[in-house]
């Protein structure tokens, strides 16, 4: 009998690689503010707490005023939603665990701190020939992770106990929000961080593709 019942995956740096267009995106809001861009590579370590917390750092320290902050905010948005597609596609390999997941009966859920609606828009048009059992994003009505609200609503909306789920991510941010939600915290490798962040986190597996997910199912160290 399988042991795990359903794997919550994060979205960006884990489903789909979105560095690009979110980096080109806030670059051209940098640049249309008289600013500096930032090398794609930098986005890394940019990303993974939302949206208002990527233009912060994205922004130089004498740029950082509340008002100038949440004006970048609005143009981010804006731009982002315009350009995300752009390049943004599955990983090698999410298709074919996909795939396998669904043939063996394991429930699938996203948990994301992009925009709701946005992660919404990314799962339905790039993962649609998957049926997963929910899709959440950043909402008012919930913490954004790492707190553990929204894994734990997601495990109650399923009828699951946290220890019937594999937790897929790509940064400190998915690894301490595993843990925190007592699910079975696993780093994904071709993410937007490194093996020594997602272990320091709290990872107890890490993965170089995604297929390594599949012999978890039924036996975790």
């Amino acid at each position: 009998m399988t042991r795990h019942k359903c794997v919550l995956f994060d979205l960006d740096g884990t489903l789909v690689d979105s560095l690009t267009d979110l980096a080109d995106s806030m670059n051209r809001v940098l640049t249309r503010q008289g600013l500096p861009p930032h090398p794609v590579q930098a986005y890394r370590y940019f990303v993974g707490d939302g949206i208002t917390k990527l233009v912060q750092r994205a922004l130089p320290g004498e740029a950082q005023q509340q008002d100038f902050v949440q004006d970048c905010v609005q143009k981010m948005r804006q731009e982002y939603a315009l350009h995300w597609a752009d390049t943004t596609r599955p990983y090698p390999g999410i298709a074919e665990l996909l795939d396998t997941l669904a043939t063996r009966g394991i429930q699938m859920a996203i948990l994301s701190n992009k925009p709701d609606e946005l992660t919404q828009e990314v799962a339905k048009r790039l993962l649609p020939e998957w049926n997963f059992a929910t899709v959440a994003g950043a909402r008012e009505t919930f913490p954004r992770k790492p707190h553990p609200a929204g894994a734990l609503r997601i495990a109650n909306l399923l009828h699951l106990e946290p220890a019937d789920f594999l937790y897929l991510g790509d940064t400190n941010t998915d690894m301490q929000t595993a843990r925190a939600a007592q699910m079975f915290a696993i780093g994904a490798l071709w993410g937007f961080r490194t093996a020594d962040e997602l272990k320091e986190n709290g990872a107890q597996a890490l993965l170089a593709v995604p297929m390594e997910l599949c012999p978890l199912l039924d036996h975790t160290p």
